[in-house]
């Protein structure tokens, strides 16, 4: 807000009084709930709100979220940050809902990836999360995780495998890695060489990685990755594979659409 909302600050006396409700205008799966009430609360610990819908719910057109009621000033200036967040990540629930429900009835999880938006990690994945996907890693803390660039300059991926074990005995880490391979020639390497929890198929077509599947005979976990859409996605999990992940899920999502209005 800088120096002051002035808009509200010049319309709206400090004493006034009002509620506001939080209305759906588009069907999806909710998710934010929980941080836009701290947002409120954040402004005004002394707003009183009722939440109706929880997160994770599927909500349609018309249905009620919350209501806020209390000092009419803080309702204003709140709002926009908690749109823009309850917005985001129910867009980013929504479109994981969408990937889970195509790939129902097979094997395979649905994993999102660390392309978010800066300082809205925590809060993409949680949408994930509430969307039924499952979260790949947070951070470059919580795993390790060799892609092609490791792999060519740590020089080949004999090299990287054994460094990366030789640094977690050395500072006596249990992380689980994982490594990338980019054609059959690599995963051959990956094979003979082992030492690894999980192996992803970048870019492997369909008719690939259930060769890959076949190949691997659940000797490592396998993970599909590489511009994985809603009309392909199917096609990789009756492969047999543990895990696709999809980008899309956080780095170029929709909103979903919903407003705070005046309640008399």
């Amino acid at each position: 807000m800088g120096e002051g909302d002035h808009t509200t600050l010049c319309s709206i006396p400090v004493d006034a009084m009002g509620k506001a409700t939080l209305i759906i205008k588009e069907a999806g799966i909710l998710a934010g709930v929980e941080i836009g009430v701290k947002v409120f609360h954040t402004l005004d610990p002394q707003l009183k709100i009722e939440v109706l819908i929880k997160d994770g719910s599927k909500v349609s057109v018309g249905d009620v979220v919350f209501t806020v009621e209390g000092k009419v000033q803080s309702i204003l200036q709140a709002e926009r940050t908690m749109l823009n967040i309850m917005q985001r990540m129910s867009g980013i629930a929504t479109e994981t809902n969408k990937y889970v429900e195509l790939i129902a009835g097979t094997k395979a999880k649905v994993l999102d990836t660390r392309k978010t938006t800066p300082g809205m990690r925590i809060l993409e994945k949680q949408a994930v999360k509430l969307g039924g996907g499952e979260n790949h890693r947070i951070g470059l803390f919580d795993m390790i995780l060799l892609k092609d660039n490791h792999i060519d300059f740590a020089g080949g991926i004999e090299k990287a495998i054994t460094g990366a074990k030789k640094y977690l005995k050395v500072n006596n880490k249990s992380l689980k890695i994982e490594i990338e391979v980019r054609d059959f020639e690599e995963l051959n390497e990956v094979l003979c060489v082992g030492g690894v929890d999980r192996i992803m198929l970048d870019n492997f077509t369909p008719e690939n990685t259930k060769k890959a599947v076949e190949l691997v005979n659940n000797r490592f976990e396998l993970e599909s990755s590489g511009n994985i859409t809603s009309n392909t996605i199917r096609s990789y999990a009756e492969t047999g594979v543990d895990y696709i992940s999809v980008g899309a899920l956080t780095h170029s999502v929709k909103g979903l659409d919903m407003s705070l209005l005046a309640t008399s």
